[in-house]
């Protein structure tokens, strides 16, 4: 019996013919590029520092992106970066090892275009992000240790005859560094008429190192006198790696409670021969930096943004004490109703052992 039209299997890669390929790519590409010209640039919040004069900060704010995060970036980047390379096509399923924000852009972004997504995620990962992962059509594979990510996705993907997108791997080089409206590209053009248009300091955390990457070589590429910072957990293995590139893996293991940055391993996408300077901050630094910002906003931020604002008040407080005057930048990450169980949650935190309280007083009363 013939299948008829209505029952026939969706096309994949293998059966279209490579002419019918190459168009099925140029209209994902088209849908990727159409999604991206509907969205505005993200805000690029000043925040005046009375204690400070002639610091300024400013907050490169991802959160306005359609999946709420600094990874929408990095999703559309990585999903270009595979389409371009004709790496998938119809019917292929998409498979990343993230710890949640990645996925719930990645998940976007294949549904955009037609394609099943799955996440594989650390059993802890925040139910909020494992709720917005499911909410842009994704699926999610559980593995117990953020440490087995990548090897259960890499095996996911082989097993599914899906393409493991590997955000740890990709992330610097599926970015265009010199510019096309890359983050740093964005911040330079958005600080034009600023008082002190270049900056002193730019600083970010590490997660795959893609973000910092893109940022230092734009630096060098622009010939900006700014110097990149990056703030990483003190339980993670980047700034250990910054001063001795012989350490390269801690083994397996939790090694903060910040969600997004910070890592066990190095992973391939952090260059830290563009990194000007680390610093490594405790979670408790993190957690009361986020508390101290979200008062001085009004609105709720992620703990990644208060990882990077612990860096940028001791930068500060350097710069004032050298008698220097300048802009500083960094990246509000993600909106903190994501955490409201866990971050938010002062009986979590106090179950988890995290004593914020007292940076969160200090520094608050820095930024006011």
């Amino acid at each position: 019996m013939t299948q008829t039209a209505a029952h026939a299997s969706p096309p994949t890669a293998e059966t279209l013919s490579p002419e019918a390929l190459r168009n099925w790519t140029l209209e994902a590409v088209r849908r990727i590029d159409a999604d991206f010209t509907r969205s505005a640039e993200t805000h690029l919040v000043r925040v005046e520092l009375p204690r400070f004069p002639g610091i300024t900060l400013y907050l490169k704010d991802e959160s306005s992106h359609p999946t709420g995060s600094l990874k929408h970036r990095l999703a559309r980047s990585l999903i270009l970066y595979a389409l371009c390379n004709q790496q998938i096509g119809p019917g292929t399923p998409l498979i990343d090892a993230t710890s949640g924000s990645t996925a719930v852009s990645e998940a976007y972004f294949a549904r955009l275009i037609g394609l099943p997504f799955i996440a594989v995620v650390p059993r802890g990962t925040s139910p909020a992000k494992i709720e917005a992962i499911r909410f842009h059509g994704g699926d999610v594979h559980f593995v117990e240790n953020a440490g087995e990510v990548t090897d259960a996705a890499r095996a996911l993907a082989l097993e599914t005859g899906g393409h493991f997108l590997d955000q740890f791997t990709n992330a610097e080089r599926a970015t265009d560094w010199r510019g096309n409206n890359n983050i740093a590209d964005t911040i330079f053009r958005q600080m034009r008429n600023e008082e002190h248009p270049v900056p002193a300091w730019i600083v970010c955390g590490a997660g795959t190192g893609g973000t910092s990457a893109t940022i230092g070589r734009y630096i060098r590429y622009a010939r900006h006198e700014t110097r990149l910072c990056v703030a990483d957990p003190e339980g993670s293995v980047f700034h250990r790696h910054f001063s001795d590139r012989s350490i390269r893996d801690l083994g397996f293991g939790k090694c903060s409670c910040i969600e997004g940055i910070g890592r066990p391993r190095v992973e391939a996408s952090f260059v830290p021969q563009v990194v000007d300077r680390m610093m490594a901050i405790p979670d408790a630094g993190s957690i009361g930096a986020m508390r101290a910002l979200s008062r001085r906003l009004g609105r709720r931020v992620g703990g990644s943004t208060g990882t990077n604002i612990h860096a940028c008040v001791a930068l500060i407080g350097e710069m004032a004490a050298a008698g220097q005057t300048g802009s500083i930048v960094t990246i509000l990450c993600d909106s903190g109703e994501r955490y409201a169980g866990t971050y938010y949650d002062d009986a979590w935190l106090e179950a988890n052992g995290i004593a914020w309280q007292a940076e969160d007083e200090r520094i608050y009363a820095l930024l006011s």
